[in-house]
C-alpha cells in the first residue's frame, strides 16, 4: 500500500496560535504521517496559547486516527517579522509579551531547532499580516503595505535563508497563497494581493537556489477562502466562502484538512520532483473563467 510516511522526520509549522487554522491542519497531518512536529507561536498570542493547550481545550482537535493524541515536541516563540534578535527594537524586547522569550526571531528559532533536535527536515510557512488589509489599495499607506510584504513573504525568504543550512539534502519548504495572487479580490487589501504575488514568485526563485545549493524543494498551496479565525479579521470570508462554493468545479467548501494532507504530501517522498509550483487546493474553483451562479447561467 502507498502512503504518506514521514517516520523520523522532523517539521516546524510557523503560525500555529490555535486549532482552527491551516496551520494546526498541517501540523495534525505531519503527525498523522509519523513526523515530529514543534509550532511557532506569535509570542502576544503564546500565553493564551499554552494556557489553552495545558488545559486541555484542544483534546478533541488534537486526536488522531488511531486515538492517540498529538502532541508537540515544542511550541517556540517566533516573530516572523525579525529575523535576528540584534535587528528588534528595545520597545519591543522589553515589552511585556516578549521579554520571557528569548531569541524568537527566524535565526534564533532556527539555532534552537539544531540545538534541540539536530536540524529540520520539515518547515511550513502559515503566516500573513496585513495591518491595513481592509484599505483599498488606493488607501493603503507605504508602511502598511511594506508591512503586509514583511510579515507575508519575505519572512519565507528569511526561513529558507535560516533553515536551508539546517536540513538534511532533500528538505521541504511550504507555504500558504490565496488566488487573490493572481485575480483581482475586492476587499482584500492593504497590500496582501501583492504579499501573496511576491510569495508565489519567490518560491520559484528559492526552489532553484534552494534546489542548487542544498537539494531542497520549495512550494506554495493556494487555498481557498476558509473561514479561520485570523482570516475572518478580513470581514467578509463568509461571502468569499459562499461565492468561491456556488462556482467551483465542485460544489463544495474547502477543509482545513484538504490543506493539511496536500501539505503533508507535499513534504513527503512521494512529491519528491515537485518543487517551485503553486498547488491549488480550492475545488477548481482557479480554473474558473465564468461565474455560473449569475442571473441566466446555463444550468449545470
Amino acid at each position: 500500500m502507498l502512503g504518506i510516511d514521514l517516520t523520523g522526520k522532523r517539521a516546524l509549522v510557523a503560525g500555529v496560535a490555535d486549532d482552527g487554522g491551516f496551520g494546526f491542519a498541517i501540523a495534525k497531518a505531519l503527525a498523522e504521517a509519523g513526523a515530529t512536529v514543534a509550532v511557532g507561536t506569535w509570542p502576544p498570542a503564546l500565553t493564551i496559547f499554552q494556557t489553552m493547550l495545558n488545559r486541555g481545550k484542544f483534546d478533541a482537535s488534537m486526536t488522531l486516527s488511531t486515538g492517540a493524541k498529538m502532541s508537540f515536541a515544542k511550541v517556540y516563540p517566533l516573530d516572523a517579522e525579525y529575523d535576528r534578535l540584534d535587528e528588534v527594537p528595545a520597545e519591543v524586547k522589553d515589552s511585556r509579551r516578549y521579554r520571557e522569550c528569548g531569541d524568537f526571531t527566524i535565526h534564533g528559532v532556527a539555532a534552537q531547532m539544531k540545538a534541540d533536535f539536530g536540524g529540520v527536515d520539515i518547515v511550513i510557512h502559515s503566516l500573513a499580516n496585513g495591518p491595513e488589509v481592509k484599505k483599498p489599495l488606493t488607501e493603503t499607506s507605504r508602511k502598511g503595505y511594506l508591512a503586509a510584504l514583511s510579515a507575508s513573504a519575505y519572512s519565507f525568504v528569511s526561513m529558507v535563508q535560516a533553515f536551508g543550512p539546517i536540513m538534511p539534502a532533500g528538505g521541504s519548504f511550504l507555504s500558504l497563497s490565496y488566488m487573490a495572487s493572481q485575480r483581482v479580490v475586492p476587499g482584500y487589501g492593504g497590500g496582501m494581493s501583492s504579499a501573496k504575488a511576491a510569495l508565489e514568485s519567490d518560491t520559484r526563485t528559492l526552489a532553484f537556489e534552494a534546489g542548487r545549493a542544498w537539494g531542497h524543494r520549495v512550494n506554495v498551496i493556494s487555498a481557498g477562502p476558509f473561514a479561520s479565525r485570523a482570516a475572518s479579521a478580513i470581514g467578509f470570508i463568509d461571502q468569499m466562502v459562499d461565492y468561491a462554493q456556488r462556482n467551483a468545479p465542485i460544489a463544495k467548501p474547502i477543509t482545513a484538512e484538504d490543506v493539511g494532507g496536500t501539505a503533508a504530501f507535499l513534504a513527503s517522498p512521494l512529491a519528491a520532483g515537485i518543487t517551485g509550483t503553486t498547488v491549488y487546493v480550492d475545488m477548481g474553483f482557479h480554473s474558473m473563467g465564468l461565474a455560473v451562479d449569475r442571473e441566466g447561467a446555463k444550468p449545470a
